[in-house]
């Protein structure tokens, strides 16, 4: 037989019950009560959501980053995160920049054939 879903009152017979008692009713007026989830599906739904024991994106860009854009430019670069369809790079000297700036169409071309990484559209090129 399926199970029935316990009864659930109102916040005022709640509040009622307690001045009854002689209890306090700590609970705030604009709360909403929601039904319990499953911890097994919130855990899972967050893993997915922070990529936590998966493979992201990002960390494929940066394993194979001496590929992408050779090894004298990698040394002084690196890819720092991927948000929508940008990845932000930081490059440690300005003529590395500059020439990741140049290129950049090029290297989004490469990118974009990796696993994974078909949705990346620009580079943000940044100082650090």
């Amino acid at each position: 037989m399926a199970e029935k879903a316990p009864y659930t009152f109102s916040k005022i017979a709640e509040e009622l019950v307690c001045d009854l008692r002689g209890v306090s009713f700590d609970e705030p007026k604009r709360s909403k009560k929601r039904p319990t989830q499953p911890l097994a599906d919130l855990l899972e739904k967050i893993l997915q959501e922070n990529r936590i024991g998966r493979e992201s994106p990002e960390q494929f860009i940066r394993d194979h980053w001496r590929e992408i854009v050779g090894p004298a430019n990698a040394s002084y670069s690196h890819p720092a995160r991927l948000e929508r369809n940008m990845l932000t790079v930081l490059a440690a000297h300005a003529v590395v920049r500059n020439e990741l700036f140049h290129h950049r169409a090029e290297i989004v071309e490469r990118i974009r054939k990796l696993p994974g990484c078909e949705n990346v559209k620009a580079l943000s090129l940044r100082s650090g």
